[in-house]
């Protein structure tokens, strides 16, 4: 049982791992890679909207594969489409290639995320909050490490912005091994008696629905923010460099949150202080940013607070409200389905505005908003009764 246990927690931490590099090492060079392909800020914000786009689309079919093919064979697949997708990234002449490779990248990401959520349900019943802890501290580890080392790689590669994308295929090759492991462990669910079967995705549901709605306005603001950041640290006047600190500084302060947050949720269960608490540090960061004289910095901080808390959070919403690891994959395939359509136009709609105001302030106040309809939701998410929601 503890062999058995170190493979699927190993297996699990390096899934986590590879789901936002690909998506943030893009962010720090944004600018060098318009400016060569010659994309315009709509463009541009694509690179990071189309895996989340595909996210969207594709978990439901995730779910459904999972439940026929065994969750582990199915996450061993989705590392082989992120290496595949990451690796190609060498041999970009083009927007359009590069905007293919962002949709390949997608649908290896769609395929892990919901998941991953029954994984742990079937494989951890009785250590649900620190799995998704885990879970979460590997994701926002793979995204700062993406965020932060982008640019390091590039200058070890001569300047070349194309090698910089492409190593991040190396967390992949390391994992797909891995999981072709777990996937012939005699626990894996394709082998177990107790594999997870499929069930229907919950649309009739009133608390699926309250949930999905609080995921993708969650994901709106993380997105928006891991794409444009740094450049709203540039337009305050500060150098891209210290743009894409304020960038590491976001991503960074998630890993402690992310962790921690699980773990105080087992002695203080009640959802709705933590929502709340993290939507309110969260609006906190978006006003500290349309302040003058701020250093974006300290924005960043809270912002990240925020974001750290909500993710985990926001993974243990579906699981909290089933009972067994196939309605936990279809809950959160729901979940992330609507939800990251919804975050993938995060990007876009600030690139938009940005575009029509030449700045972004109207942005920020459209991010505000986000934040106080997250505060709202959060305060129902948990008050209301279950029949109503139900």
């Amino acid at each position: 049982m503890k062999s058995r246990n170190q493979i699927f927690v190993f297996a699990l931490f390096l899934a986590a791992l590879n789901l936002r590099p690909g998506i943030t090492s893009v962010s720090p060079i944004l600018n060098e890679v318009s400016d060569v392909l010659g994309m315009n800020a709509v463009v541009a914000s694509l690179l990071t909207s189309i895996p989340v786009l595909c996210m969207g689309i594709f978990s439901p079919i995730a779910a459904r594969l999972g439940a026929r093919m065994g969750t582990e064979r199915i996450l061993a697949g989705s590392m082989v489409m992120i290496a595949l997708a990451t690796v190609l990234r060498i041999f970009t002449h083009s927007s359009l290639y590069l905007l293919f490779t962002s949709f390949l990248l997608g649908i290896g990401i769609a395929t892990a995320g919901p998941l991953l959520a029954g994984f742990i349900k079937h494989h951890f019943p009785t250590k649900v909050s620190s799995m998704i802890g885990l879970y979460s501290v590997a994701m926002v580890i793979g995204a700062a490490a993406g965020a932060g080392l982008t640019v390091p790689i590039r200058m070890w590669f001569d300047g070349s912005w194309r090698w910089a994308l492409t190593m991040w295929a190396i967390l992949a090759l390391v994992a797909i091994p891995i999981w072709l492991f777990a996937s012939r462990h005699p626990d894996a669910s394709h082998n177990a008696a107790s594999a997870p079967q499929h069930v229907p995705l919950p649309w009739k549901r009133g608390r699926a629905w309250v949930i999905t709605i609080f995921f993708g306005l969650m994901a709106f603001l993380f997105y928006a923010f891991t794409a444009w950041l740094p450049p709203i640290a540039q337009s305050m006047g500060w150098s891209a460099t210290f743009a894409g600190t304020v960038s590491t500084v976001f991503t960074l302060v998630q890993i402690p949150v992310t962790f921690i947050l699980p773990l105080l949720t087992q002695k203080f269960p009640h959802r709705r202080f933590w929502l709340m608490l993290c939507s309110l540090s969260e609006l906190i960061g978006v006003v500290l940013l349309l302040l003058p004289h701020v250093n974006p910095i300290v924005a960043a901080v809270f912002i990240g607070i925020g974001a750290g808390g909500l993710f985990p959070l926001s993974l243990l919403l579906p699981i909290d409200a089933t009972t067994t690891a196939s309605e936990a994959s279809s809950w959160s395939a729901m979940a992330q389905s609507i939800g990251y359509i919804i975050g993938a136009s995060g990007p876009i709609f600030v690139g938009m505005l940005h575009g029509a105001f030449n700045g972004f302030a109207a942005a920020l106040g459209l991010l505000g908003v986000i934040v106080i309809a997250m505060l709202i939701i959060g305060f129902f998410i948990t008050h209301r009764p279950e029949s109503v929601l139900r």
